[in-house]
């Protein structure tokens, strides 16, 4: 382990050692996947407290971690703001990109762990950041590019957003993550056995390095720099005995 990931362990039961003797919740910082898997893999020196993560809807990649003590004095709000940016004449708007809108951001100052995900729609991008800098990014958020935009807070009842995925089908002689990856992303096993063995590969934000690792129905597999995929389940097995095997990957 590193000197940095070693850090990160103690500042997780910090909070969490906070969070049990003040009896309230504690929360940290957006994590990305490696920190959600450091999370994940000290469970049990967390048992005394309940862990859970959020990002601000179901399908977040960064996350918040949040402990919470078995009887909390009183239940506080997760320190998670939704934020839209739109352009201020869509006429003129460029075609943007999550890179633009992230560059942006952190040129404003931004640290990373203070933002979440960033959904870019061809309407309306959505913003996940930490509540206490939401009223900064309002005000001086006002160019993505060569586009004006405009910034305002959204309730989370009036958030609505649908994922887009391809359904992909297929068959594989074995449920493995390598067989599920080459059906979901079109290529072969061997060009992608690197990326597992790399650490390229969580499943519900766990690192699996293995390349035989047998996901559940509805695990989430997350791949660094190439997108994601919900393994949906298996439809029974062909006449050669293949497995039916049915992705979601999300757009």
């Amino acid at each position: 382990m590193t000197k940095e990931e070693q850090q990160l362990e103690k500042h997780f039961l910090d909070l969490a050692r906070m969070a049990y003797q003040r009896e309230i919740m504690t929360f940290s910082d957006f994590l990305n996947l490696n920190e959600r898997n450091i999370l994940q893999s000290i469970g049990q020196k967390l048992s005394y407290v309940q862990v859970e993560g959020w990002g601000g809807y179901e399908l977040a990649e960064r996350q918040i971690a949040v402990f919470r003590p078995e009887a909390p004095v009183f239940c506080a709000d997760y320190p998670i703001v939704c934020l839209k940016i739109a352009p201020l004449q869509r006429k003129f708007a460029e075609d943007l990109s999550h890179r633009d809108y992230l560059g942006s951001i952190l040129n404003l100052g931004m640290e990373r762990s203070c933002l979440g995900d960033i959904l870019v729609g061809k309407e309306a991008t959505y913003l996940f950041c930490l509540e206490r800098m939401a009223d900064f990014i309002c005000e001086n958020l006002t160019r993505i590019r060569h586009t004006s935009v405009t910034v305002e807070r959204v309730e989370a009842r009036d958030f609505d957003y649908e994922p887009e995925y391809k359904e992909i089908t297929g068959t594989v002689a074995s449920v493995r993550l390598d067989r599920l990856l080459a059906l979901a992303f079109g290529a072969s096993r061997s060009s992608l056995t690197g990326l597992i063995e790399g650490g390229k590969v969580f499943v519900n934000g766990r690192l699996v390095t293995s390349n035989g690792y047998e996901p559940k129905e509805g695990d989430l597999v997350s791949v660094r720099g190439m997108g994601r995929f919900r393994y949906a389940g298996g439809g029974g097995q062909s006449r050669k005995g293949r497995e039916y095997v049915i992705l979601q990957r999300y757009i």
